[in-house]
């Protein structure tokens, strides 16, 4: 198996630079490399699992980062292919967010404050189909707190290396206000839309 690195065309954005974008699809590509590397390892010391067996471990539990870095930054640039586009306030989306939240103002206002949380992560919106109910989650590095068996509908990187071309990190409130200027919501609602 190996993944491919998908390329995203993305066009002006304002707040968040050309430079800005450019370094952090360069991260991206380490992501898509790294995933595709512990793959490779993993099959080429599995040939000899007794004298690998705690180097195959360790790959293995380094999958779940490499991994979700390399897929939580596919989610994050889909969101501004297209530029941007308001939310649709008859979408399915918005009326479970209005219903949680009381509107969808309302829930990027909570969207916010859960991207404000200190440390490296990502703010994540996702959908518990079970319980029919959105959550605004923060995820440590790329893979802890990931809640298990939800679907994920938004992504908002929350590393430094996100916005540190544009903005200093006291600037967090900017990055994340630029980011949302520049939100094209119809991708969040398809994803959420094909997971209904």
């Amino acid at each position: 198996m190996e993944y491919p690195e998908k390329i995203f065309k993305i066009d002006h954005l304002e707040g968040i630079s050309e430079k800005q974008i450019e370094e952090h699809l360069k991260l991206y590509s380490g992501y898509v490399k790294h995933t595709n590397l512990i793959f490779e390892k993993i099959a080429t010391l599995s040939k000899d699992p007794d004298n690998n067996a705690y180097v195959i471990s360790e790959l293995r539990r380094r999958f779940g980062f490499e991994f979700n870095g390399m897929r939580m930054h596919e989610y994050y640039f889909e969101e501004f292919v297209e530029g941007p586009k308001e939310a649709d306030k008859d979408s399915e989306l918005s009326k479970i967010l209005s219903e949680k939240y009381g509107s969808v103002n309302s829930a990027m206002e909570y969207m916010e404050d859960v991207a404000l949380t200190r440390g490296i992560g990502w703010m994540v919106l996702c959908y518990d189909s079970i319980a029919k109910t959105p959550y605004v989650v923060w995820v440590g590095d790329h893979e802890l707190g990931q809640l298990g068996g939800l679907s994920v509908i938004m992504v908002l990187d929350m590393w430094e290396h996100a916005f540190m071309v544009d903005y200093t990190p006291s600037e967090k409130k900017k990055y994340i206000r630029s980011f949302f200027n520049n939100l094209n919501w119809k991708v969040p609602e398809n994803r959420f839309r094909g997971i209904m």
